[in-house]
């Protein structure tokens, strides 16, 4: 597909040409204009123009996370995220944070999730071509480093040493591990942590490594997005040079997704060297972008999205029994969660507690919600939507998402449509259909001196 835009920061409608037609709503929502095309390799490119300011946003996405990690080989994704960093064939060992430096980039990290992969850089202007030689040398020339092996060793025990800081030795960090065991079966791509097992990274031979890198970090699996004061024209002919040479890699055929289910209400008691005793409430929903997705991200607000919320109201403002307490739906790629959380003031109990959430639940399952409180929540939604577009990071971010969650790179009209549309009807139907007391995983931490501060399972 290709589209040009008017090259303005905040271009008005301009997706309804960019991509597919949009709602009478999403037709009049502010759009980020953009360029997409396919180079002859795979690789998904995004352009994006805006010249108000002297710098150039270089960023690029690896359709792979820990879901396509194997059992026994977990980790990899992660472990990549580092190894990304060390050099190339082309660019010496710990100097790509000094080529950016003297670039004068004041912008750079890569990321790991359950789905995606990504690195970037913001840069001055006219060092635009140098984001793209680093993001192309890791791309196609990674391997061919010399010394793989040796980096391979450093960067493991590196990743080791970030799990410790992170899990083991973090306040319930070995939360989510008991939670995604609990969720998912074995088979799911969503079982293990991102961040891999002790043993998994132990056990990784070179020769495995490498096989995760050739099949899942090449052009035809990765979108690119060069955003920012770019000529188009001569910014094409340079993703041409450094990208267009790289082969593609073989066809990703990935593995089946089993359904996430609960069959009965399920409970852990867990218990943590930590101050205050937290319960998590957690019930299989759906995908992010997919049909309820919005209903329950917009139920999330109303019951804990700030200080008028409901819970937040009546447990911390008005029976003051509460020290915090959230609610939020977690749409990814394959899944989606709604989870409330919450803490006691001290003199009161998690069960205190639980018993004022499921009352306020019970009353979202079988009452619609109030239009003031809709449409208090439409009104932040829109607003947070659009302050993410006054900065260019975050205008990257949303095309990046939009590209690979929705499959819609111009999907920002139709994604503010789609929190429009909702109404007390739809938010009563999702309520009633997912957030069952038979349908969900209820996990306790209480506080015990002698546990280990990331928690564990009480005997």
């Amino acid at each position: 597909m290709k589209c040009r835009a008017p090259h303005t920061a905040l271009a008005i409608a301009v997706a309804a040409v960019c991509s597919s037609p949009l709602t009478a709503h999403a037709a009049a929502a502010p759009e980020i204009p953009f360029e997409k095309y396919l180079l002859p390799n795979g690789l998904e490119v995004i352009l994006h123009q805006d010249n108000a300011v002297p710098t150039v946003h270089v960023e690029i996405w690896y359709k792979v996370g820990s879901k396509d990690e194997a059992p026994g080989r977990t980790g990899f994704a992660h472990l990549f995220e580092h190894m990304m960093f060390q050099g190339t064939k082309h660019i010496p060992e710990d100097t790509f944070f000094k080529y950016l430096s003297e670039a004068g980039s004041s912008n750079r990290n890569g990321s790991t999730s359950n789905d995606r992969t990504n690195y970037f850089e913001t840069l001055p202007a006219n060092q635009m071509e140098l984001g793209l030689w680093l993001e192309s040398s890791r791309m196609g020339f990674l391997l061919e480093r010399p010394s793989f092996k040796a980096t391979l060793d450093n960067q493991r025990d590196v990743v080791k040493n970030e799990r410790r800081q992170r899990i083991e030795n973090a306040p319930m960090g070995g939360v989510w591990k008991v939670q995604a065991e609990a969720l998912y079966t074995p088979d799911h791509p969503y079982y293990h942590e991102v961040i891999g097992s002790m043993d998994d990274l132990g056990a990784a031979t070179e020769a495995d490594v490498k096989a995760f890198f050739a099949r899942y970090y090449a052009p035809n699996n990765a979108i690119l997005v060069v955003a920012g004061d770019i000529d188009v024209p001569a910014t094409k002919a340079l993703v041409e040079k450094y990208f267009g040479p790289i082969p593609a890699g073989p066809p990703i055929a990935r593995r089946p997704t089993p359904p996430a289910r609960i069959a009965r209400e399920t409970r852990i008691a867990m218990e943590a060297n930590v101050n205050l005793p937290t319960e998590m409430i957690t019930w299989h929903t759906v995908p992010v972008y997919k049909p309820g997705d919005a209903e329950l991200e917009i139920l999330g607000r109303i019951l804990a999205g700030g200080k008028t919320s409901r819970l937040y109201k009546r447990l911390v403002y008005d029976l003051k029994i509460a020290q915090a307490v959230s609610a939020d739906q977690g749409g990814i790629l394959l899944a989606g969660q709604f989870e409330i959380s919450f803490s006691p003031l001290p003199g009161h109990t998690l069960a205190d507690i639980e018993r004022i959430v499921d009352e306020e639940i019970d009353r979202v399952r079988t009452q619609p919600v109030d239009a003031r409180e809709l449409e208090r929540v439409k009104n932040q939604i829109k607003t947070d939507l659009f302050q993410t577009m006054e900065g260019l990071h975050g205008r990257v971010s949303r095309l990046l998402n939009y590209d690979y969650f929705a499959g819609d790179v111009g999907f920002m009209g139709r994604d503010l449509a789609r929190y429009q549309a909702v109404d007390a009807a739809g938010i009563l139907d999702c309520a009633s259909r997912f957030l069952r007391k038979d349908a969900r995983l209820i996990v306790t931490v209480d506080t015990n001196p002698k546990a280990p501060i990331m928690g564990r399972v009480k005997p």
